[in-house]
């Protein structure tokens, strides 16, 4: 049956998408058969040229389900006023969704009726309406089994964020979290039927580079990602005051450009706020703002570059990082507050965890690290170590595995 890959005109922008491209309406009979039987892929989610973290988890998921012989297609999801500004996208765009009507609803639906699986993505802000509720519309329309992938579990959700994860849950033949704490919260918080639910990490690009700094240069400790309220930046800005006596003097980078959803609601508010920290406390000289969007490339050049990464979050929450996940395929020590999601993946050794807002605590483990070569040194061994099941390879090959075994277990609803 033909594939994505059919389609041979320029990649589609509206949701009215040739029938060439996704072939007949998918019946029990027509079903892929066997492990390794391509699978025609829909997937939902935020997609560049978004530039957010699920947009580019997205791209790197997809691309390599392709690369593994999968035909794979995108409906993108759209919110914010800068949503195009990003780098474009390597998969097909078979759709969009981009506000509140149900007939947009209708149409991509009828799209992502004639693959074999839809794989959507979720978390809390993606999609339209109070804690995304308009994804309910969407997904009462799908046909075919649906694997929803949750970027977020709420230990503690609202009774409407319940009910919305309930909905989703109650349409899903799968769910996909990224860690065993994120699936123990999962099933305590929620009814999760007969729906299928697996553990697959958040994959990363690996980084075999092993940097050696030049003897008396500046060591650098990193921060990287969009920046907006809740990213805990001010109170690693805090820690420096404590290392101005560290020589060589270190080198703080926090790279990134604002969120654009927090961006579009107060501008570059947290950003300024930042940078009067850093001027208040006399740290031009050690904490520097690189604003700049960097492709993979030049991020995993930077990733490279740092000595020590450190993720101050405010959340006690946060389920998955991606930043973490490249920090730690990288090879690079860690230093993050006690959140789910570096609980444990640095639990072998690969970084420190520290508390929510506690600059003092920050500025300890820098210390220990910036001074004591060998325990850096033994952190990034383990942090490499930590990376093996990282790779793309092996988290698409796990995505295609459950897609075959929803095959196996659903009955497509008509």
């Amino acid at each position: 049956m033909p594939g994505f890959s059919s389609f041979v005109g320029p990649r589609c922008s509206t949701v009215v998408f040739p029938s060439l491209c996704l072939g007949s309406l998918v019946k029990t009979s027509d079903r892929p058969s066997g492990q390794d039987a391509r699978l025609r892929i829909g997937m939902v989610s935020s997609a560049l040229p978004t530039r957010c973290g699920i947009a580019t988890f997205n791209e790197a998921l997809g691309t390599e389900l392709v690369h593994l012989g999968h035909h794979v297609g995108v409906v993108r999801v759209k919110k914010g006023v800068r949503d195009d500004n990003g780098p474009s996208s390597a998969l097909f765009e078979i759709g969009q969704l981009n506000g509140l009507a149900l007939e947009e609803r209708r149409r991509v639906s009828a799209v992502l009726n004639r693959c074999d699986v839809v794989l959507v993505e979720h978390e809390f802000g993606i999609y339209d309406g109070p804690d995304g509720v308009s994804l309910l519309a969407l997904l009462a329309l799908l046909t075919v089994p649906v694997v929803v992938v949750l970027h977020t579990v709420l230990a503690d959700p609202s009774p409407h964020q319940a009910e919305v994860m309930a909905g989703i849950i109650d349409e899903a033949a799968a769910i996909v979290v990224m860690t065993e704490g994120a699936r123990t919260t999962l099933v305590n918080t929620l009814d999760l039927g007969d729906a299928l639910v697996s553990v697959i990490a958040h994959g990363a690009k690996l980084d075999r580079l092993v940097r050696t700094p030049p003897r008396g240069a500046r060591p650098l400790i990193l921060t990287w990602g969009l920046l907006g309220p809740g990213k805990g930046i001010e109170w690693a800005i805090d820690a420096f005051t404590e290392l101005v006596d560290v020589r060589p003097l270190p080198l703080y980078v926090i790279a990134g450009q604002t969120h654009p959803n927090v961006f579009a609601r107060e501008g570059e508010a947290y950003r300024e706020m930042l940078h009067e920290r850093v001027r208040a406390a006399g740290l031009e000289s050690m904490v520097v703002f690189d604003d700049r969007y960097r492709d993979l490339g030049s991020l995993h050049q930077l990733i490279a570059s740092a000595d020590v990464v450190i993720l101050p979050y405010d959340t006690t929450d946060q389920a998955t990082s991606g930043v973490l996940v490249d920090a730690v395929a990288a090879g690079r020590p860690v230093v993050a507050t006690d959140f789910p999601h570096a609980r444990e993946l640095l639990a072998d050794g690969a970084g420190f965890l520290v508390r929510q807002r506690n600059a003092h605590e920050m500025a300890n483990v820098l210390r220990l690290l910036l001074t004591n070569e060998a325990v850096r040194v033994e952190m990034a061994a383990a942090a490499r170590r930590a990376a093996i099941p990282l790779d793309w390879r092996s988290v698409a090959t796990a995505y295609a595995t459950v897609a075959h075994e929803v095959l196996t277990r659903t009955k497509v609803r008509t």
